[in-house]
């Protein structure tokens, strides 16, 4: 029986039950209209079934108006690109839209997104929402622009049946980066077929190279990317030479997939789909999201992997303090600056927000959630096993800089990877060309060397 998909069921149906009385709708005679946009993929169907979910409640309790869902079927940095160009001209800009955290700042930065701070002040329900995950809305001004739909963490997630056949202790707790050097090690003498530790590399990848493999390196050493006191972004860090060090040990040994296979963008639905439910894989450096792929309904449904899969924090370079390590985005929900209706886009966000969406749809895409209501709501915390684990890695976590450039540093990063995993550079050499790519991206003056 699938469980999960009835519990999910039931919630959206309640939640059209609960309709916003108060909301005016259009004026007699005048229909308008309100364009959603956001992703949808063949892994990623939960925040269709959201806005589904919200646009029949909305239109019930809104007459006149009609909410049109144009999803964009596209992968994270596809679906990042084909927004921006909709984004681009009032013609096609929409009303409401899904929008990647790190992508806020310079958004707003473009005029793309509408301050919601006067919307938010008359809505009773913001004071349920982690005062951290507000932050992600954030513009550089400090007003509003953007909330948040959930967030996530990042651990390793390992097959407990691969490693014990490699005779590493379970539960496995890696204190350094020498232990899953060690224990990789273990896994490939045991079987060569195994896939022994991923983490990602490269560009194809895009922001699951930095966000699920370099920042959770770079992080666990006295390094980091940005200093927010000074407003700089970080050169010449011995941190940043360590992490790509690391990635070159594992690829050059093997302990890793190949170099091709890192270079292919779709190389996580081996990971999810095969390797890892086939025990072909001992570990990978994933987010919090990860069950959603093998719970009932998910796109690789795969029955015990609550008894198959462990997690772990990821380790400080040294077993440092605080010990571990993880890296948190999330995605929010966006009012388009263009909209000639704010109140009621507006409106209908609050909707797709509500407690009864949130709760629906953080449990179907296993988001971390950001309203207390929905965190502490016992359906929630039942629906998955690891919950509990995750979540507590919010206290090590490490967020990308809010900032306009960010996207673009992002970029040199990965392509600092790919040239380190594929051989072209030394660790040296690609850390010193980041440090010049930088420099040219930002200035000079904006950069500080540690």
């Amino acid at each position: 029986m699938r469980r999960r998909a009835t519990i999910i069921t039931s919630l959206m149906a309640s939640a059209v039950l609960t309709l916003a009385a108060c909301s005016p709708g259009a004026p007699a005679g005048e229909a308008k209209t309100l364009k959603i946009v956001y992703q949808k993929t063949a892994s990623f169907t939960a925040l269709d079934t959201l806005f589904q979910s919200a646009k029949q409640e909305f239109e019930a309790a809104n007459q006149g108006v009609t909410v049109e869902l144009e999803p964009i079927q596209a992968e994270d940095d596809d679906y990042g690109t084909k927004l921006a160009l909709a984004l681009r001209s009032p013609a096609t800009a929409p009303d409401v839209f899904y929008e990647d955290t790190f992508k806020v700042r310079s958004d707003v930065d473009a005029g793309y997104l509408l301050k919601l701070d006067s919307h938010l002040q008359a809505w009773s329900e913001w004071d349920t929402f982690d005062d951290a995950a507000k932050a992600a809305g954030l513009g550089d001004d400090g007003g509003t622009y953007a909330v948040p739909v959930g967030t996530d963490t990042r651990a390793i997630w390992y097959n407990k049946k691969v490693l014990a056949a490699a005779g590493v202790s379970l539960p496995w707790e890696p204190r350094t980066w020498q232990d899953i050097l060690d224990a990789a090690r273990k896994i490939k003498a045991s079987d060569p077929t195994v896939v022994p530790f991923n983490m990602y590399a490269g560009k194809a990848t895009g922001e699951g190279t930095v966000m699920q493999s370099f920042y959770e390196l770079l992080y666990g050493t006295d390094s980091a990317l940005y200093d927010a006191e000074a407003k700089k972004w970080v050169v010449g860090s011995a941190g940043f030479t360590d992490a790509l060090a690391f990635l070159k040990t594992l690829y050059d040994e093997k302990l890793a997939v190949s170099p091709a296979e890192a270079l292919d963008a779709n190389v996580w639905k081996k990971v999810f789909g095969e390797w890892l439910p086939q025990a072909k894989m001992g570990a990978t450096v994933e987010g919090s999201y990860t069950p959603s792929f093998w719970q009932d309904g998910g796109s690789y449904e795969w029955p015990g992997y609550e008894q198959d899969m462990g997690v772990a924090p990821f380790p400080t370079q040294e077993g440092q303090a605080p010990g571990g390590v993880s890296m948190s985005g999330g995605w929010t929900l966006a009012v388009g600056a263009e909209t000639k209706n704010p109140d009621l886009a507006f409106g209908f966000l609050t909707t797709a927000l509500n407690k009864k969406n949130s709760l629906a749809f953080n449990i179907a895409s296993s988001q971390i959630a950001v309203r207390k209501d929905v965190a502490a709501d016992s359906t929630y915390q039942a629906a998955n096993p690891f919950v509990k684990d995750v979540s507590e890695l919010v206290s090590v976590t490490h967020y990308r800089p809010a900032t306009a450039d960010y996207p673009r540093i992002s970029a040199a990063v990965q392509e600092a990877t790919e040239a380190v995993i594929t051989g072209a550079k030394s660790p040296e050499q690609a850390a010193a060309d980041y440090d010049a790519a930088v420099k040219d991206l930002v200035g000079e003056d904006k950069t500080v060397r540690k």
